[in-house]
């Protein structure tokens, strides 16, 4: 298992979109591609999404097939997980399509003032016992607001309940304006969603297919932290 990985780990770092950057790069807020992921990454002038504990990077590639147009960053710590979405990516030539090797907590780091459209948090870790560490607390919306555009959106998919209803509470308790919201998208709230909504939500994560499986509902709402 251990060299099946250093495989993977050694295949990355050919990988022409993938960025393993060390800590030294960025702590001190000089990560040479800070503000310039559209021009030196993606060569072009298109809106920049991220999703943040993107995993294998399911929402990442899913995007980048669907919107030639954007440009998808999928961010994670775990290597041998990007490492599967990367190899999807390359195979299939999806040149809007990137990954970055870091804990999401450091994401202002990598980007600059207003460089993010639109940001996913894709069955993220609820963080029962430590809320501030939920990818939508105020802690990580500040974050957010300091690389988002002004009219920059989050988007939640889940099957938790805590960290759905906390970002409710999230959005109440600071006037965030909702777009779209349902504690259960496919079987109540399926056909109130539009078709271009519906292929988006369509896309399945690993863990979204294990715990739908298994019973849970899977929740979404998407905001405007501006």
């Amino acid at each position: 298992m251990a060299k099946n990985k250093l495989m993977k780990f050694d295949e990355m770092k050919t990988m022409e979109r993938v960025f393993e950057p060390r800590m030294t790069e960025f702590m001190e807020g000089n990560y040479p591609l800070k503000g310039k992921w559209r021009t030196e990454v993606f060569k072009n002038d298109n809106p920049i999404v991220l999703e943040l504990g993107c995993g294998k990077g399911e929402y990442s590639v899913g995007l980048g097939r669907k919107y030639p147009n954007q440009n998808f960053v999928g961010i994670d710590i775990k290597g041998a997980r990007i490492w599967r979405g990367a190899k999807h990516a390359n195979e299939e030539n999806l040149t809007n399509v990137a990954f970055l090797r870091n804990v999401v907590d450091f994401v202002e780091h990598f980007f600059g003032e207003n460089e993010v459209d639109e940001i996913w948090c894709t069955f993220s870790d609820p963080q029962p016992k430590k809320p501030n560490k939920r990818l939508t607390s105020r802690e990580f919306i500040k974050r957010y607001k300091k690389i988002l555009k002004p009219d920059g959106i989050v988007h939640l998919k889940t099957d938790n309940t805590l960290l759905y209803e906390s970002t409710l509470e999230e959005i109440e308790e600071h006037g965030y304006e909702v777009l779209q919201n349902s504690n259960n998208i496919y079987e109540k709230d399926w056909d109130t969603f539009d078709e271009e909504t519906q292929e988006i939500l369509s896309i399945k994560t690993h863990y979204e297919t294990l715990f739908a499986n298994k019973g849970f509902k899977i929740k979404y709402v998407s905001f405007k932290v501006d």
